[in-house]
């Protein structure tokens, strides 16, 4: 067997259904195996290595198993960092294959010569390269297992083009594959019993207990079992930006987002005045403590953290339990348990935390029905949600940093247990949205793609629009289009100038870009022409289609980040924020 043969096979072992990746010199020998195979893999061409990237991130994100890509050597490879770090720091199962020149080639000045292992080794969980054909299937197995096991994350091989050409005796090798490690967390581990009964002893003595779902419930797939032992303890339930979904946004124990970036304030009040927290799947960092700087009243000896890496465990604050495991077997474990907690004894708080909930909402619809132009942020989530509502099925959404961010994550309402809502969050970086649908849609193509980005990030990944077109991607895109790189605008005014410097472009004709490429477009600079829009969006259903919104920037007026408000004056746990402009 050739090593690209080898290669392939033990993919399909391993169940992947699919790879994303980008044509290059090196890795036409992998092409011409899988092209053999197409039977049982999928590859999906991407315009850019980076898209490439994201589309893995994706399909990762939004199924149990690990997303694949592939690049050639020298550019490729360097094209391919920024999605590697993104999975690698919000934990997301991803493995890169890097086709590189050949061994021979090393040290002799040969074109494209790169040392790639060394390259993503501070960004991956292992960065090795391959130096045997012999050794392939064994490397490959390391790969998925290192990839799924623990904390999830990204692994890269460094694969020379001559290990794909060799000839292997297939005696001397084993294509075994580890059933495990097909799928992620692998080997999942519970901690000893007794540790979780402390852990209802602590919630039994609570007097204002606070659950707070972070983005490791949704990669472990325990959104409902923490709904259920919210309801059984009747504890009110948080989440972080990257945990939002796991508990339905109406339900009466989901008392909101915390954080900076598009937090809710009775949330953050909560976190602040709860005398006891459990956070599960959160490290508990930068943006959610605002630096570490919030709950003003310290966290230390109130908390108690579920994680499946033991690494992050008190790491920022001193806690009263910690408890090592995947959260989904962690969480079901605690529900068989019976404890003498009682239930009502919450009930005061629970409904102190909905007061203040319903005089949030109830404030913010003048927000979301204001039709003032340009549209306002708010009122465009809002027609967002009524649409994903009336379509009556499932989505899986991918938002962007930036633009988006603070409104979709304040105002997004996912009462759906089927939809999933992401937003790449460890770097924080551009041009991930567009992409990522394809990711999307190759995950589970029973659920709509919807991609959520404003024009900056739209401007980097342009081209993706024709692997949309060509793939049929029933992709819903939705371009917040304003010209200008908004949240850097907005850094610029908040210290009270606006000596703004490169930060403006001209602004994108989102629609006439997308006819272009043969995507069914629409422009709405108005709340009724998105709601329109939005309708035949959903309707449509023979590819990808683009909605332009014209809309206000974030540079425009402060958006709801409670370090940005905190700068400007303001009491960013007021229940009926008001209208704030930087100058």
């Amino acid at each position: 067997m050739r090593g690209a043969d080898i290669l392939v096979e033990m993919l399909i072992g391993y169940g992947v259904e699919t790879i994303f990746g980008v044509p290059g010199d090196t890795n036409v020998p992998l092409y011409e195996a899988l092209q053999g195979r197409e039977d049982k893999i999928r590859h999906v061409m991407a315009r850019d290595e980076r898209s490439a990237g994201f589309m893995a991130d994706a399909y990762a994100r939004f199924t149990n198993r690990p997303g694949v890509f592939e690049c050639p050597s020298g550019a490729g490879a360097m094209y391919s960092l920024p999605p590697v770090a993104e999975s690698n720091g919000s934990s997301v199962p991803v493995i890169l294959l890097t086709i590189d020149i050949p061994l021979p080639g090393e040290g002799r000045g040969v074109l494209t010569e790169l040392d790639c292992a060394k390259l993503f080794e501070p960004v991956t969980k292992m960065s090795v390269q391959v130096k045997s054909p012999e050794k392939l299937p064994e490397i490959v197995r390391r790969a998925f297992r290192v990839a799924c096991s623990g904390k999830p994350g990204a692994v890269h091989l460094q694969i020379p083009e001559d290990m794909l050409l060799a000839e292997v005796d297939a005696t001397r090798i084993s294509l075994h594959i580890e059933e495990e490690c097909r799928t992620f967390p692998a080997y999942p581990t519970l901690p000893p019993r007794r540790k979780l009964q402390q852990l209802l002893d602590l919630i039994a003595k609570a007097e204002r207990p606070l659950i707070v779902a972070g983005g490791g419930v949704n990669r472990a797939r325990a959104g409902q079992l923490i709904t259920e032992l919210a309801e059984k303890y009747n504890m009110p339930m948080c989440t972080t930006m990257t945990g939002q979904g796991a508990i339905d946004d109406d339900h009466r124990l989901a008392i909101g987002v915390i954080g900076d970036n598009g937090y809710h304030p009775h949330a953050n009040w909560a976190l602040e005045h709860s005398d006891f927290t459990l956070f599960v799947g959160s490290r508990i960092g930068s943006v959610v403590t605002i630096g570490w700087t919030f709950p003003k009243i310290t966290l230390n000896r109130r908390l108690a953290q579920i994680d499946i890496a033991p690494e992050v465990m008190a790491n920022n604050y001193e806690n009263l339990l910690s408890i090592q495991g995947d959260a989904l077997l962690v969480l079901d474990e605690l529900l068989q348990l019976e404890h003498d907690v009682d239930p009502s004894r919450h009930e005061p708080w629970v409904e102190e935390l909905n007061v203040s909930r319903r005089i949030f909402w109830k404030h913010a619809e003048g927000a979301l029905t204001d039709e003032r132009l340009p549209m306002r942020p708010e009122r465009a989530v809002r027609a967002f949600n009524e649409a994903l509502k009336a379509s009556g099925k499932p989505a899986l959404i991918y938002s962007d940093a930036g633009t988006p961010t603070p409104y979709m994550t304040r105002f997004l309402k996912i009462n759906d247990r089927e939809t999933r809502f992401a937003i790449p969050r460890a770097f924080g970086g551009l041009g991930s949205a567009l992409p990522a649908t394809v990711g999307a849609w190759r995950a589970d193509p029973s659920k709509r793609p919807i991609g959520l980005f404003g024009d900056g990030s739209f401007g980097m990944t342009v081209g993706e629009l024709e692997t949309l077109v060509r793939l049929q991607v029933p992709a819903i895109l939705i371009l917040f289009n304003n010209g200008t790189f908004g949240w850097i605008k907005g850094l610029h005014r908040l210290k009270g100038h606006n000596q703004c410097f490169g930060v403006d472009f001209l602004a994108p004709q989102g629609q006439a870009i997308a006819e272009a490429y043969g995507l069914k477009a629409w422009t709405a600079k108005t709340g009724a022409e998105l709601d329109n829009a939005l309708a035949g969006a959903f309707d449509y259903d023979l590819g990808p289609c683009l909605i332009d919104v014209h809309i206000e920037s974030i540079a425009d007026r402060v958006p709801p980040v409670y370090s940005w408000l905190t700068k400007r004056g303001d009491d960013p746990l007021e229940l009926r924020p008001r209208e704030r402009r930087y100058l």
